[in-house]
């Protein structure tokens, strides 16, 4: 654990480097501070950062040179005591230009705005739709154009939304700052345009320099655009913190919070439970104690259903509800034994009822994944799996209050769905560098496709040794394996990040105190449901 903390540190490192050293230091010859010298310089010392899609676009489109942390940073921060999310673009990945995993994240954290209605500050800067991948970007319903409605929503809704242009703001990236609540704008630096001078040339053979076109003061001054200038970002920043001290108080749902207490066991002991390799057992409740206030936790059905744990519990004074696959061998009533991290039919049973009760109580949930899928085989499926699998998933996605998963170890096939995986919209999910996500395990998959390659190769009347067929699962269990890493996950937003263990309550506090300026209006309603 140590080790893979080590490499995650080391690839963040890279990854705050975002487009080098060179393009850095063209920002600084501009007198211009970098993404996160801008977020820096907004945010809240004393306060948390929570980062969303710190490694999005991992190892993504090496031919164009990459995209670190998605060509955007941003997350959950605080602003002269608010909490809210900021967006900066990073200018020195491709002059901040969108590619399809920049639309996805920018999408995201927009989602976490409208989720939580918190207010959110986009700080501008940016040559807008990355032109050699215009088709994966700009069309469709969750591309580049899905912004600007997210603007309009967030704005009825009542959604402070706040745009500070530091640089350019170019065709359609144009309406953002426009649509926002108020606009501000650094002289000499901050443009707006629908087209550039160079497109404007080449289509009404007009010749004007880009301040002129669409500048700060052309803006605040003509057009009437923008509401503020200033001479420098420090200076535009400071107003952004103004605005944002005089705005009204949220609103609460209600959620309930003690004084907050440490884990009376060692949260250090985190690093040393996980066995290597995810295939070993442990005891998720081991995990729990080392998460929760004062390590207590009240068990619901404690002698049932045991492949699931599901219990009431505190964290950072939050309470919270917390649905976690047991990881060790356990033995029912009846004597049969039941494998650790696998959902049976009677775990997912207890699960669903178990998420209506806090549901009924207004608790938020915590999913602590680290499961292998539903059992299957004839005594299952007699049992019900499907039936009471379904019942499982159906609770999660109608479930109202928030919910927040925590990718421990193995996430795989249909147990990543019940336990709230990201098409089950968790308000935060991250992973610990031990996660894996795939839809099955790597050697079950790697001998399935083996099993297809070598049918097709024969089917051609090839003759295949076993040495190549060796060769050929290594192979495949190595490309396989390597997508079902956490990183490849976090490059694809598939999880909002990747943590260290010990920042685990600190994230699902801040999560859970983001939930609570959105209140409840809507009743848990399951619609058909098996019994």
């Amino acid at each position: 654990m140590r080790q893979a903390l080590d490499t995650l540190q080391r690839n963040f490192e890279q990854v705050r480097k975002g487009g080098g050293a060179k393009a850095i230091a063209r920002q600084k010859e501009k007198n211009k501070l970098t993404a996160r010298e801008r977020l820096d310089y907004l945010l809240d010392k004393d306060k948390p950062f929570t980062e969303i899609g710190a490694f999005a676009g991992w190892d993504m489109y090496p031919a164009e040179g990459g995209c670190p942390a998605g060509g955007t940073v941003g997350g959950i921060g605080y602003v002269s005591g608010r909490q809210c999310v900021v967006v900066a673009n990073d200018q020195t990945v491709k002059a901040g230009a969108w590619f399809p995993i920049t639309g996805k994240k920018n999408l995201r954290l927009q989602e976490i705005a409208l989720e939580n209605r918190l207010p959110i500050i986009y700080l501008v800067d940016s040559a807008g739709v990355y032109l050699p991948m215009q088709d994966e970007i700009f069309p469709d319903k969750e591309h580049f154009g899905r912004i600007f409605r997210n603007n309009a929503r967030m704005s009825a809704l009542g959604i402070t939304q706040i745009a500070a242009v530091m640089g350019a703001c170019v065709a359609g990236g144009a309406y953002l700052p426009i649509m926002s609540d108020e606009t501000l704008m650094v002289e000499g630096a901050g443009s707006i345009f629908l087209a550039g001078p160079y497109l404007v040339k080449a289509a009404i053979g007009e010749d004007i320099d880009a301040e002129t076109l669409g500048g700060a003061v052309t803006h605040t001054e003509r057009s009437g655009i923008a509401d503020y200038r200033f001479p420098t970002e420090e200076a535009c920043l400071d107003e952004v913190r103004r605005i944002m001290s005089r705005l009204g108080a949220p609103a609460s749902a209600g959620f309930d919070r003690a004084t907050p207490e440490a884990p009376v066991k060692d949260a250090t002991e985190l690093y040393t439970i996980l066995p290597e390799g995810g295939a070993k057992a442990y005891d998720m409740r081991a995990v729990i104690e080392r998460l929760v206030d004062k390590s207590g936790f009240d068990e619901f059905k404690k002698d049932y259903g045991k492949t699931l744990l599901c219990g009431y519990a505190r964290i950072d004074g939050w309470a919270v509800g917390i649905v976690a696959n047991q990881r060790t061998m356990v033995k029912t009533a009846k004597g049969e034994l039941q494998m650790g991290g696998v959902i049976y039919h009677d775990s997912a049973d207890k699960a669903a009822r178990f998420i209506l009760n806090c549901n009924q109580k207004k608790i938020p949930l915590v999913f602590l994944q680290d499961v292998t899928g539903f059992m299957v085989g004839s005594r299952s499926e007699h049992e019900g799996i499907i039936k009471d699998g379904a019942k499982m998933v159906n609770a999660v996605a109608n479930s109202i209050v928030p919910k927040f998963t925590i990718v421990i170890g193995n996430s795989y096939g249909a147990g990543n769905y019940a336990m709230c995986g990201k098409a089950y919209d968790p308000r935060l999910i991250y992973a610990w560098p031990t996660a894996r996500i795939a839809v099955m395990g790597g050697e079950q998959a790697a001998k399935t496709l083996l099993q297809i390659q070598v049918a097709s190769l024969k089917s051609e009347g090839k003759v295949i040794e076993a040495s190549e067929e060796k060769a050929l699962l290594d192979k495949i269990t190595q490309r396989y394996q390597s997508q079902t890493t956490p990183y490849y996950a976090a490059a694809r937003l598939w999880v909002d990040g990747i943590i260290d263990p010990l920042s685990t309550r600190g994230i699902i506090s801040e999560g859970i105190a983001a939930a609570n300026q959105n209140p409840l209006t809507d009743h848990m309603r399951v619609g058909v449901f098996q019994v």
